[in-house]
């Protein structure tokens, strides 16, 4: 599904976060928007999934607003990792990713045999199928990312939303599960820190700063040395992944940035 965002703003408490941000994320487009701390990509990832309502402009679906819809068709349509996820209740690992079929009018009481397929296939991707009876409280944080990844996985969406979903996870894991997300075939717009998984995985990358998208383009036109330094405020050598030919960094913090 298309993701279009027309001059968005939002304010949070009076003060401006984000300002006039256009986006276009074509049909099943891996994208991602990086940008140093307080830059507004959690701010600008939150308005897809309706956790905030801009001040002006607006965000579509294939078109449509997000706002002219229903949360429950909203959440058939749009999953989302966040940074704060947290859980009322202590449900077990396998509990956790069955609540990602409720928007789809499955109860927790009594999933389907379809339902419990595509849960098992969730957790099988997100390699939690051994934590399935632990109960979530007692996971370590990159353990309970992982089940919340397949909780996302099992809603089924047309487009997946990742707010730093690499946080708290192994080596292993931030590749098997930037992966698993390339190879759905869906939109899946990510809020990254590391740039070198970025330039990996996305066709796309966006950056921005003070609330802003300053620059836009595929990651070896976003991933330079002179944008590294400038957006970042970081020298770095930019070199070709030997395999896959992306540009990766290195970064050296003696290295001049002006």
């Amino acid at each position: 599904m298309e993701v279009t965002y027309r001059d968005v703003s939002v304010d949070i408490a009076g003060a401006r976060i984000v300002s006039d941000i256009d986006l276009e994320v074509a049909s099943g487009e891996f994208v991602g928007i990086v940008g140093p701390n307080g830059s507004g990509k959690s701010t600008t990832l939150r308005c897809l999934y309706r956790a905030l309502v801009p001040v002006s402009g607006d965000v579509q679906v294939n078109g449509v607003s997000v706002h002219a819809i229903s949360m429950r068709e909203n959440a058939r349509q749009v999953a989302a990792l966040t940074q704060d996820m947290s859980l009322d209740f202590d449900f077990t690992a396998e509990e956790v990713v069955a609540t990602g079929r409720l928007p789809h009018g499955t109860s927790l009481r009594g999933t389907s045999e379809q339902d419990r397929r595509i849960c098992a296939e969730a957790t099988e991707t997100a390699d939690v199928t051994a934590l399935a009876g632990r109960r979530f409280s007692s996971l370590s944080g990159g353990e309970r990312q992982r089940v919340l990844i397949a909780r996302a996985l099992a809603q089924q969406p047309r487009v997946l939303v990742l707010d730093e979903p690499t946080n708290h996870l192994d080596v292993r894991h931030q590749y098997s599960i930037l992966s698993s997300a390339r190879i759905l075939g869906i939109t899946v717009i990510a809020a990254l820190h590391d740039l070198n998984l970025a330039a990996q995985y996305c066709d796309a990358i966006h950056v921005m700063a003070e609330g802003h998208v300053v620059l836009s383009g595929t990651p070896h036109e976003v991933i330079t040395t002179e944008s590294i330094a400038r957006w970042f405020g970081i020298g770095c050598h930019v070199i070709a992944h030997p395999r896959s030919g992306v540009p990766q960094i290195i970064f050296d913090p003696h290295e001049e940035t002006e």
